[in-house]
């Protein structure tokens, strides 16, 4: 499909040469004499042109008042002014409404050509970018926070909610896996800054000083290695969402730092002399009970309660179990279509063993336990021998009943594991905090330090 060109011009000798021009430049070209005419191309015919070439002053009316009606809907189209008698005022105002350009007739056509095919790649670049945010938004609408259970139909009311309104802040807990990454993704995406950008930065995974300049960025000379200026998330993330995961693994130091520039909304590079104002929504996430870190002194109070305006909590799998079928279903589609597979049947058999394992990688778990099955199948009937759950395969009942499985797949965080443990420990002994305790050789205070630590059933 070749690239369309809507030309308004009253001349009708100039209208003409235009149109021949860049027909046989291979666009598509649409010449129209008025204004009236090219309001009937865009609402009725529905044109939809790359670039509009317009004369400024037609008998029917002024260009920039047109343009000035028109931009919403064409507004991936990037628009091109010619005038016989240009004035300083109308060029501001051109720019203002955000014409590509504005120039004085006559106009040599290889200087022409060059303007349009310039206003042509900078369309081409707003409709990719517009694509790619329309793609983001259907991958990441609320659908895809799948299940019915009251704790999902609760989280999706609240991201729904905190959707619309202009937040500057909020914090989502949950274990590893949960989903925490996804929920930030949503909020951003069905936001009102989900046409700006979504930054994302695992604070666990740099050093200090690396994190520090990440977010930041840095002037060249600012240390050893800084050759050239770099960019900071905040910068980067200027009228969209920068996401810190892991926000509980952050340095003492660098909180203050980010906590004045949370409240001011302005940052300084390393190295820097100014301040430099930014604009970005914070959303923050957490496996870690922040409020027991800020009492170890291991994070600010202060920047605790700055960000956690709003908390979002994300209950684990175990505990939402209702949402088994929906979760497993999706990705079985999801991988039907990424991999070309026809899974249609899963065994009564594949269920029971699905809802009895206690899920201690959450849906990022059972996301990479399906995807392998769906990927290996060869039929239509879900392929039971490779689900592989650890706590089902390979050990005897008397393994079973004096050991703890756990998975060394990279799924679970020593954290995760320690919990894993406490909780399998608990279910045994029936949540009797001390009869636990004596299982895992430990004392009772202790056991019950880690109970509320994360926050478990014991008595």
């Amino acid at each position: 499909m070749r690239d369309s060109l809507l030309i308004i011009e009253d001349e009708k000798l100039l209208g003409n040469e235009l149109a021949r021009h860049f027909s046989k430049q291979g666009w598509e070209t649409t010449l129209v004499r008025t204004l009236a005419e090219a309001g009937k191309c865009i609402q009725e015919q529905r044109v939809d042109p790359l670039v509009l070439l317009s004369d400024m002053n037609l008998p029917d009316g002024n260009a920039l008042d047109f343009m000035g009606r028109c931009k919403d809907a064409i507004n991936s189209t990037e628009w091109l002014f010619l005038t016989g008698y240009g004035s300083v005022a109308d060029s501001v105002r051109a720019v203002r409404l955000g014409a590509y350009d504005f120039v004085e007739k006559p106009c040599a056509l290889e200087r022409l050509d060059l303007l349009v095919e310039g206003a042509a790649r900078s369309a081409r670049a707003q409709r990719r970018l517009e694509n790619q945010v329309r793609e983001q938004n259907s991958r990441y609408s609320l659908r895809t926070l799948t299940g019915k259970s009251p704790a999902m139909c609760m989280l999706r009311d609240m991201v729904e909610q905190m959707a619309q309104v202009p937040f500057s802040s909020l914090v989502i807990t949950g274990e590893t896996g949960t989903g925490k990454g996804l929920v930030a993704k949503v909020l951003h995406y069905s936001g009102k800054r989900a046409k700006g950008p979504l930054v994302e930065l695992n604070c666990a995974a740099l050093p200090h000083e690396l994190l520090e300049s990440e977010l930041f960025g840095y002037e060249a000379g600012a240390f050893t290695g800084a050759r050239k200026r770099r960019r900071g998330l905040f910068e980067q993330a200027h009228t969209g969402t920068l996401f810190l995961d892991e926000i509980g693994e952050m340095d003492l130091e660098l909180q203050g730092k980010l906590l004045k520039a949370v409240e001011e909304l302005r940052i300084r590079r390393l190295g820097g002399e100014h301040e430099i104002d930014v604009d970005v929504q914070i959303i923050a996430a957490t496996n870690q009970d922040l409020q027991q870190v800020v009492g170890e002194g291991k994070f600010r109070q202060d920047l605790y309660h700055r960000l956690n305006v709003i908390n979002l909590h994300i209950p684990p799998l175990r505990e939402r179990m209702e949402d088994l079928q929906d979760l497993v279903q999706f990705f079985i589609a999801e991988n039907n279509a990424k991999f070309g597979k026809n899974i249609r049947e899963i065994p009564h058999t594949v269920w029971e063993k699905l809802r009895g394992y206690h899920w201690p990688g959450n849906i990022r778990e059972l996301r990479n336990i399906i995807e392998r099955c769906v990927l290996l199948a060869t039929g239509e009937i879900f392929p039971e021998q490779w689900l592989q759950l650890p706590n089902q395969v390979g050990r005897s009942a008397a393994a079973a009943e004096n050991g703890i499985f756990l998975p060394l797949d990279g799924t679970l965080t020593m954290q995760d594991m320690e919990r894993y443990i406490i909780q399998e420990v608990l279910e045994r002994t029936g949540n009797n905090v001390a009869a636990a305790a004596r299982m895992l050789g430990t004392t009772r205070e202790t056991l019950r330090y880690r109970v509320q630590k994360y926050h478990l059933k014991g008595s």
